[in-house]
């Protein structure tokens, strides 16, 4: 049964998106952090079930990087099987608000799934509706830092109040 809630849920998912948006995370001299890689593998699977024909994946580099999350994000998902015409790899953008204008510019109005962390989700989609992005959102669970969901409670709160994008 809970299999066929799954396929349910992905084919509702697969009647209303043109993309799936990766929103980055680290990466570690061209391979994704452990967090980074879920959220790569979350994508992948949405992507395999049919729900998004394309996948960008957002993220620029840290001062002293060699490598891009977009372009370290791309090179996991191209590994795994995604072809290279599916994949858009963005490779500037170094915060949510930013990820977010970027899969604007490449969507424009066109509806997409955000794959982000659980926590981190709320504060996306918030800022998402703000830039006029259609978008739906994929919680990528996890077991998270009680730190780290804290910060994204404040964050979206303040989000929320508008003293931030």
């Amino acid at each position: 049964m809970p299999r066929l809630f799954a396929a349910l849920f992905l084919l509702g998912l697969a009647l209303a998106a043109d993309g799936l948006v990766v929103l980055g995370a680290a990466q570690y001299d061209g391979r994704p952090s452990p967090v980074f890689a879920h959220r790569l593998e979350a994508a992948y699977r949405l992507w395999k079930a049919g729900a998004a024909p394309r996948i960008l994946v957002t993220g620029g580099k840290r001062p002293g990087d060699r490598f891009s999350e977009g372009g370290a994000g791309c090179r996991y998902l191209r590994r795994l099987g995604v072809p290279k015409r599916a994949l858009i790899c963005e490779q500037k953008s170094t915060s949510t608000w930013e990820n977010l204008q970027a899969a604007k510019r490449v969507f424009g109005r066109r509806p997409v799934i955000l794959v982000t962390d659980a926590p981190h989700l709320p504060r996306a989609l918030l800022l998402a509706q703000r830039l006029g992005l259609q978008a739906r959102g994929h919680p990528v669970r996890g077991r998270f830092k009680p730190g780290y969901v804290r910060r994204e409670q404040l964050l979206y709160l303040i989000a929320w109040l508008g003293l931030t994008h």
